[in-house]
């Protein structure tokens, strides 16, 4: 099946069997930050927002991307470089390998929720697994990076 689709700005054409799962697609097409951790839509890495909306890539069928707009964490390192820091410095990124979902769920919680309490970034941010840390360093880094926002410091 031959597939139109935008990825990260990009309009991409391309043929793929039907049943070709996103994940494998974007992983193809250079998206490296997509990554695959369970295969059951159970841990959150390979999350990708689909018209903006998140998903999990390896639940979705690539042929379901035809016409729509998909988004990976390359394409959106200047919107995640204001906060990223802050996670890393709470410890929150010991192997890196949950990074890129954590980014894009919290991206996708701030533009709904630009001030979200702590429960709700832990409610947000619930479907994603994360083997090292336990979510906590996770949490006080969003919460530090929107105090210095309102705080005027970036």
């Amino acid at each position: 099946m031959e597939i139109t689709l935008t990825l990260n700005g990009r309009r991409i054409t391309a043929s793929v069997a039907a049943d070709t799962v996103l994940l494998d697609f974007l992983r193809a097409h250079g998206c490296a930050s997509v990554k695959c951790g369970c295969e059951t839509s159970g841990c959150g890495l390979c999350t990708v927002f689909l018209d903006d909306t998140p998903v999990l890539s390896c639940s979705v069928l690539a042929v379901r991307a035809d016409g729509h707009r998909v988004t990976t964490l390359e394409g959106l390192e200047a919107e995640a470089s204001e906060f990223v820091t802050f996670i890393a410095d709470q410890g929150a990124e010991q192997c890196g390998f949950c990074n890129p979902g954590f980014v894009m769920n919290t991206i996708a919680l701030l533009r709904e929720n630009p001030d979200p309490t702590d429960e709700e970034i832990r409610a947000y941010l619930a479907g994603n697994l994360c083997r090292c840390s336990g979510y906590e360093g996770q949490t006080r880094g969003i919460r530090a990076y929107l105090n210095a926002k309102k705080e005027g410091r970036l």
